[in-house]
């Protein structure tokens, strides 16, 4: 019978020299991680951090001052960020992992059905992470729980190795910055000096949490009419959403859907005076670089993606739970319809809180916490 971890945090590994983190996650998922990965960091300064991610992980944090040390790339595992397993990929791996002789391994990638048995098989001399009921057990672990705070839930993962719980209280932002990431945005958004630039993101990867294209544009033009520099972000799958919500605005705005790395997009968002976004990665990046935020959210997922610094976020809040098409509920499953659950969030609402959080940031005296939460209980309207 599996047995939880004490209350109290375990105390530290002696003569530390590895440490590998299980996170093979995408982008908000990864910003997630970040304030355990420093507390681990923090816990075990001369020790090796290795992130077992994806590819866009190595590219991105390469040559990037923070936590992680070094990336390896994860093979394509079921359940463990793929849909099958990939044999042969997977047994080089895991040797290549065993003869890496970890200390500690850490898994931070859901309830650990199929990520727990992956871990073990690294052989590390302590392992630790969350256990949903019924998984493979580890050495130290914490129940898991759906919905939580991820950046808290990976924080008490971090504390089971020894890191201390502590939240990051000073002014330093999450994640680093680079010359290269400033130099990209310059070179695509030039003449930026003396302007206030906004940066709308109205893409997700999740439909559910798309606020419409209209209501992005109208809320560009509001925010333009005091003479800010509006640009609309995208990846290069949204280029026709971004080039949308661009053609609906009266006023100019600059399209940037496919045209910036992510640390490019870092770049640009570390000049943003704002950025409203739907809940997606970069939202997710603007905070965790100190970027004034407005986030559209979809009911707990608010409470997935809340920041540490919860003064950095103006969240708007749609409490629908019901599909607009077929009225089936979406708390624990989903129906096949690609439709927002987030539309009945008004722009009357979103332009409020962008002002307040430009006002925020212009302050000369910031309160604690200025965090407004637009609840819309409209649901099944």
């Amino acid at each position: 019978m599996m047995r939880p971890a004490p209350d109290s945090s375990p105390d530290r590994l002696d003569e530390v020299r590895k440490i590998v983190v299980l996170r093979p996650s995408a982008v908000g998922d990864f910003v997630f991680a970040l304030p355990a990965l420093h507390a681990l960091k923090q816990a075990y300064p001369a020790a090796e951090l290795v992130l077992a991610g994806k590819a866009w992980h190595r590219v991105f944090l390469q040559d990037r001052p923070g936590p992680v040390d070094r990336v390896v790339e994860v093979p394509p595992v079921q359940g463990v960020g793929a849909p099958e397993t990939v044999v042969e990929q997977v047994e080089r791996f895991v040797d290549a992992m065993r003869a890496e002789r970890f200390d500690i391994a850490l898994q931070m990638f859901g309830g650990g059905r199929h990520s727990n048995p992956f871990l073990l098989r690294f052989g590390a001399r302590l392992t630790a992470g969350a256990c949903a009921p019924g998984v493979p057990s580890l050495d130290r672990w914490v129940p898991y729980r759906e919905p939580s705070p991820r950046r808290l839930a990976l924080l008490e993962i971090a504390g089971l190795a020894g890191a201390e719980m502590r939240l990051p209280l000073d002014a330093q932002a999450e994640l680093a910055l680079t010359e290269a990431d400033r130099r990209e945005a310059a070179a695509v958004m030039p003449g930026l000096a003396g302007k206030r630039l906004i940066v709308l993101q109205p893409g997700s990867t999740d439909p559910r949490r798309c606020w419409p294209a209209p209501s992005f544009a109208a809320l560009g033009d509001r925010l333009a009419q005091d003479g800010a520099c509006v640009a609309v972000n995208g990846s290069p799958d949204e280029m026709d959403l971004v080039h949308d919500v661009v053609a609906r605005m009266h006023a100019p705005a600059v399209a940037l859907a496919g045209r910036l790395s992510l640390g490019g997009l870092c770049g640009l968002l570390a000049r943003a005076a704002l950025l409203v976004s739907n809940d997606t990665g970069p939202l997710h990046l603007g905070l965790a670089l100190g970027v004034p935020s407005v986030g559209i959210f979809w009911l707990t997922n608010l409470i997935d993606g809340m920041p540490l610094r919860p003064s950095t976020l103006h969240a708007a809040l749609s409490v629908r739970t019901r599909c607009p098409v077929c009225d089936a509920d979406n708390l624990r499953t989903r129906c096949p319809h690609d439709v927002s659950f987030v539309a009945d969030v008004g722009i009357d609402e979103v332009e409020a809180l962008a002002h307040a959080a430009l006002a925020h940031q212009s302050s000369p005296v910031r309160p604690h916490a200025d965090t407004a939460l637009a609840a819309r209980r409209r649901a099944g309207k």
